[in-house]
């Protein structure tokens, strides 16, 4: 009994210690898959590889010519559990175990740059370094490319001279062929300075999306260029500037943006060299131009708002109400539809009218913006306008006080018409000027708006003249104006150049032409 257990327990002890020195089954590095399958002479074979993410997501490999390839795409610095499965030989299963199982973490290899603000000396080709030698490369917007044979220095295919002395590209890399790219990293490149040099994106005095990034790149550390100051921007905009690394600033506008139409100035706290230009010139100051708006986007917003006699109906259900989407479609207009809004609209007003045209009635409705939000009223749509027009836009706010016109027959018997809302509410005989100083014909919007006031001027006989406490004014063309005057009949011509109007019917056509109002004098 005795001899049996001391057997039973030496078998014991030496089956341990042949479980401890039997060869096992592992995984090595492999320059091309994601591993090498080691198995010694009498680890016997490999029954079954199971491979899963960090997330517990099933990967699909296969094992060929013992290296294990994944059979999709992995991305770089992927953690993975690998459960390697090996059968022993039959003869060593009473010893060992038929099977052993061993559970191994990897991680799929990363590729990282050695630097990403190059100096490269003259006639010198451009190249990027990797910690590693890689297989996959993406350089800016070129379809990504397999190296023959991985390297870990790879040519951009630049040399640094004329044009190419400096510049900037996206890269992304990955040390093997079924890793998935990583996201880009910019590298930029200078020439060999003993001065900070600049790469500013957008190109300094190009042009500037309303709503679009500044990105200033130094050869220098941020710190070591401009220490703790920062650039100063023109016009103040709102928004931040942000480091987003050593040696890149950005500044990112908010709500809507720089303003269209605006001329943006950055003053750098130190001079520097702008890369991209010849010489060596120093400066610290640098400009884009913002585009202006459409002047089709600004009859849009005008006609939805209430400042013109027609609507604007989208071709899409949803219209643009965010201030990106209002930027965008300021520079790029929405397809859609204008229609009149009135059915008896004067012949006159419709032929002042030219979808996408600048014409006398989109003036007209400008300047009446203009006056209604307080800025100056000088019939150009600057970035004041846009601000206020998009702004009305997003909230919604709406002009309600409805359309006027005036037109006037200058054929006697003259006459002065208004129309406001479809119809004719008012029609008055009139005076206008006399042959010596004719009232001109054309279309003009109402520039000065006045209850009372004196009007002065050269008469046709070089005598001057000066009337205090005239009613009603509505400046439209130089010193032309409708207005009231004590006439003893109205019809004919008899001013030097306004049209005059009985104190009853001045009074009524006052009001209904504020600055903007179109004022057409005609035969």
């Amino acid at each position: 009994m005795v001899t049996a257990v001391l057997v039973g327990v030496v078998v014991a002890v030496l089956a341990g210690l042949a479980l401890l020195v039997w060869p096992h089954a592992r995984l090595g590095p492999a320059d091309d898959a994601l591993a090498r399958v080691v198995l010694p002479s009498v680890a016997g074979r490999v029954v079954a590889i199971d491979v899963h993410s960090a997330d517990g997501t099933r990967v699909p490999v296969r094992l060929r010519q013992g290296r294990l390839w994944p059979l999709r795409k992995l991305a770089s610095g992927e953690r993975l559990t690998v459960v390697l499965t090996a059968r022993r030989p039959g003869w060593a299963g009473w010893l060992v175990g038929h099977s052993e199982q061993r559970t191994v973490t990897i991680e799929t290899p990363s590729a990282h740059l050695l630097g990403r603000w190059l100096q490269v000396k003259a006639g010198a080709p451009v190249t990027v370094a990797f910690d590693m030698p890689v297989s996959l490369v993406s350089l800016g917007k070129a379809r990504p490319r397999q190296l023959v044979s991985p390297r870990a220095v790879v040519s951009l295919g630049l040399v640094a001279r004329g044009s190419h002395s400096a510049g900037a590209i996206e890269v992304a890399a990955t040390a093997r062929s079924w890793e998935r790219l990583p996201a880009p990293v910019w590298v930029s490149w200078f020439p060999e300075r003993p001065y900070p040099q600049l790469l500013a994106e957008p190109r300094p005095g190009t042009t500037l999306a309303p709503g679009g990034q500044l990105m200033l790149t130094f050869s220098g550390s941020i710190s070591r260029v401009l220490g703790t100051r920062r650039p100063r921007l023109s016009p103040a905009t709102p928004g931040r500037w942000r480091l987003l690394d050593a040696h890149t600033l950005a500044f990112q506008p908010s709500g809507l943006g720089f303003g269209l139409g605006v001329k943006v100035r950055i003053v750098l706290p130190r001079a520097v060299h702008l890369a991209v230009r010849a010489g060596r010139t120093l400066t610290r100051t640098l400009h884009w131009q913002v585009p202006n708006g459409s002047t089709l986007r600004l009859q849009q917003l005008f006609a939805e708002l209430g400042y013109l006699p027609l609507s604007w109906q989208p071709a899409a259900r949803s219209a643009p109400t965010s201030p990106r989407a209002q930027l965008a479609a300021a520079l790029s207009p929405p397809l859609g539809r204008f229609a009149w809004r009135y059915a008896k609209t004067p012949a006159e007003l419709h032929a002042l009218w030219r979808a996408g045209r600048a014409y006398e009635i989109t003036r007209g409705a400008l300047m009446i913006f203009e006056d209604t939000h307080g800025l100056a009223v000088d019939g150009l749509p600057g970035p004041k306008v846009w601000h206020a027009l998009i702004g009305d836009a997003i909230a919604g706010k709406l002009r309600t006080s409805g359309y006027s016109y005036v037109y006037v027959h200058r054929d006697v018997p003259q006459s002065l018409n208004l129309w406001h809302n479809g119809r004719v509410i008012l029609s008055s005989p009139g005076n206008t000027g006399v042959p010596a100083a004719p009232t001109q014909l054309g279309t003009f919007p109402v520039f000065e708006h006045i209850l009372v006031g004196t009007m002065s001027g050269t008469n046709p006989d070089g005598s001057h003249y000066d009337d205090p406490g005239i009613r009603y004014i509505s400046y439209f063309n130089g010193g032309d104006a409708i207005h009231a005057f004590n006439r003893a009949s109205f019809g004919t011509p008899q001013s030097l150049g306004c049209v005059e109007l009985p104190l009853a019917a001045a009074a009524k056509v006052w009001p209904y032409t504020p600055i903007g109002t179109l004022v057409t004098i005609e035969n």
